[in-house]
């Protein structure tokens, strides 16, 4: 049936191979077999078609990758060297299989960090480019002011650069809301320093389409729904990424 068929750079794409666009050129190049036939451009393919690159056949190299939502209380660390902190987050979570975090939420925060056994996301998910949003709930030692709002939303220097332009509103007189496309070291922290602020309380509470939903402490596996979104949302990025919906799972620590 026709809504069984998808365009074979799709494919390619979704099980982890290659990029759509790399697709392309396999395909111009008469590298990829269907059925042992070489196709044309925008072919598309069933269930049942084989598909072959270079002679190999494709798998979904995908199959079985791990992808976890986790709510890091403070005093965790985000790294895998488990020898030199005692406090990591691998530890912490104690999963029966080798994962690492996609980026890191500093020790000090709280919130919502991703972590998977799937190298090839972590870049499209952290490029600044590709412009992913992290949103976060601050609070701050003194009243907050218009002046600091619109100073944080237009761009603050640090780091010998100066921040994105981003979203941030203000929710209470000690506390605000703020939405990051980019992921420089300590930034909402550096940013409030420099217009004379001191962070009292960070949490980051969504990643693009994953948002923050169980306990401190506890983590879960992505449901099939949120995976599917980001996958749309990840479609236009650098990095691949596959379409493999992961089971729900809860955990208490």
């Amino acid at each position: 049936m026709e809504e069984n068929l998808k365009r074979i750079n799709k494919y390619l794409s979704e099980v982890g191979y290659c990029s759509r666009r790399a697709a392309d050129k396999l395909i111009e190049a008469g590298r990829v077999t269907i059925n042992g036939k070489v196709p044309e451009m925008g072919t598309k393919i069933s269930d049942t078609d084989v598909v072959h690159v270079d002679g190999q056949p494709i798998k979904d190299t995908k199959e079985g990758f791990v992808y976890l939502a986790f709510n890091k209380p403070i005093g965790i660390v985000c790294t895998t060297d488990t020898r030199v902190e005692k406090d990591n987050i691998i530890d912490y979570i104690n999963y029966p299989k080798r994962i690492f975090p996609i980026g890191r939420l500093d020790k000090p925060s709280e919130g919502l960090i991703l972590l998977t056994d799937d190298g090839d996301i972590v870049n499209k998910i952290l490029r600044a480019s590709n412009n992913h949003e992290k949103e976060y709930i601050v609070k701050v030692d003194k009243p907050i002011s218009q002046t600091f709002i619109e100073r944080m939303s237009n761009g603050v220097p640090i780091l010998d650069t100066v921040s994105k332009k981003c979203e941030v509103k203000k929710l209470s007189t000690y506390e605000f809301s703020i939405i990051l496309t980019q992921g420089l070291n300590r930034q909402i922290r550096r940013m409030c320093e420099y217009l004379d602020y001191e962070v009292e309380a960070l949490q980051r509470i969504r990643i693009m389409n994953i948002k923050l939903n169980m306990p401190v402490g506890e983590y879960r596996e992505l449901t099939e729904t949120e995976f599917k979104d980001l996958n749309l949302l990840l479609s236009d990025s650098d990095k691949d990424f596959a379409e493999t919906p992961p089971k729900t799972r809860r955990k208490s620590k």
